[in-house]
């Protein structure tokens, strides 16, 4: 397996992370100070978006990983909670990084 699908995989668990955060922030303001409607809007359809992405990244690395179905169901779920999609993205970096194949070394002239 390539470093690039762990990267991936990585990046997106932080980033729906964040987004998830951000729109918990909108979604206290909306609704717990009535302000912030447009704001919300447009940060939760980025943050489906994002989701998406992160379902195909994590997708991609647990077949490419080879795990079985329950496991690639319980990535996906963590992505919904923003610390715990934290905490299995280094679980499973742990995990995988063994599986990466080593990057070739640069030719020198």
């Amino acid at each position: 397996m390539k470093q690039s699908v762990l990267t991936r995989y990585r990046v997106m668990a932080y980033v729906t992370a964040v987004m998830l955060l951000v729109l918990c922030t909108c979604m206290v303001f909306k609704y717990g100070f009535g302000m912030g409607e447009d704001v919300t809007f447009a940060v939760s359809q980025l943050h489906g978006l994002l989701y998406i992405l992160y379902v195909v990244f994590a997708f991609d690395l647990g077949s490419k990983a080879k795990w079985g179905f329950g496991k690639i169901v319980g990535v996906l779920l963590a992505g919904t909670i923003p610390v715990l999609g934290v905490v299995v993205e280094r679980k499973i970096s742990r995990q995988v990084e063994p599986l990466v194949e080593p990057a070739p070394e640069p030719v020198r002239a």
